[in-house]
């Protein structure tokens, strides 16, 4: 089983991204039931931000009723959240002062009934060296109120000046079939040459393999895939070919394309050198999540006709748009 803080998780995590930052969240209730049966299943590796919804109404409240009705399960979760942004902004602010006042924040919401295990800054601030703001995380580490450092969004040259300063626990970067980006560009290399396991967010592309999804005007309002660049016009139609590739093997496997999303970045963990590598699917609603969990094993030459359709078809369009696309790799 992979580890984290010297803890054990499932080979599938759990993502709490959609339950509080939608236009229309669902009821904290049906959250909670969800979360509940993640832990039943194993899937014990949570994340969750201060930005992930509003200051008012987010992930964090959602965790701190989750751990307060179910106190013994507190200890089974390794709990990443993201966070050191500038209040009610996106912006980044790596800087002590605000790194300070987001960890406090954070802990101040968990009310005690968990703990902050992982503590990320959700992108790097350009106007803060890294080495600044890793340092003023640790002492938030070594004052007992964060148990480890994470990274999300970065390069492999960050990532190994960030571990000069402090041990780095995990990274979190979206990893999937439309996403393959840090096995191209050193990211997948750093962490295993540091023994780094990585958190893989949006593991399903973005919905294009839950079937949620056929045509632009299939995304709710105010969703933020509207602002990204490959679920625009044109380029919707022409990723609908990686997405026919990956369905026609999942019709001949008897199981859903979003399976097989998950399964291929599960097959990677160890792969080639690769470190550890834990996808952590969005997930609202029990049968999904069941549905997640559902292990499903490729064989060598289904991961081989993957890697193929990965190589030969070309995703169009880049994974943010606007100001979002400056910060990806920071």
């Amino acid at each position: 089983m992979p580890q984290v803080l010297g803890k054990e998780v499932g080979p599938t995590g759990f993502g709490l991204m959609g339950m509080t930052w939608r236009a229309n969240p669902q009821p904290f209730e049906k959250s909670i039931a969800t979360m509940r049966r993640a832990v039943e299943l194993g899937a014990n590796a949570w994340n969750g931000g201060e930005i992930y919804g509003t200051p008012e109404k987010n992930s964090l409240h959602l965790l701190r009723d989750y751990f307060a009705r179910y106190p013994e399960d507190a200890d089974k979760v390794v709990l990443c959240i993201k966070g050191a942004t500038k209040p009610g902004q996106m912006a980044p602010d790596g800087s002590p002062e605000n790194v300070a006042r987001s960890i406090n924040e954070c802990v101040r919401l968990l009310g005690g009934a968990k703990k902050l295990d992982l503590f990320e800054c959700a992108r790097v601030d350009p106007g803060t060296p890294i080495e600044t703001t890793i340092a003023a995380i640790a002492e938030h580490v070594r004052a007992g109120k964060v148990g480890g450092i994470s990274l999300s969004e970065v390069s492999a040259a960050t990532i190994r000046r960030a571990a000069a300063v402090h041990p780095i626990a995990a990274v979190e970067v979206e990893v999937s079939l439309f996403s393959p980006d840090i096995f191209q560009n050193g990211v997948a290399a750093a962490c295993a040459e540091l023994g780094i396991p990585i958190f893989a967010y949006s593991p399903m592309c973005r919905g294009f393999l839950t079937g949620e999804v056929r045509r632009p005007e299939d995304i709710p309002e105010g969703d933020v895939r509207h602002h990204m660049p490959r679920f625009q016009g044109d380029a919707f139609y022409e990723n609908l070919k990686l997405v026919a590739g990956i369905e026609k093997i999942a019709a001949a496997k008897g199981c859903k394309p979003s399976q097989v999303a998950l399964a291929w970045v599960r097959a990677q963990s160890g792969r080639n050198g690769n470190p550890t590598i834990i996808p952590i699917p969005g997930t609202l609603s029990i049968p999904r999540l069941e549905e997640n969990m559902a292990h499903v094993d490729l064989t060598e030459q289904e991961i081989a006709d993957l890697d193929q359709f990965v190589k030969n078809i070309e995703v169009v369009g880049g994974r943010y748009g606007g100001p979002g696309a400056a910060l990806m790799n920071g």
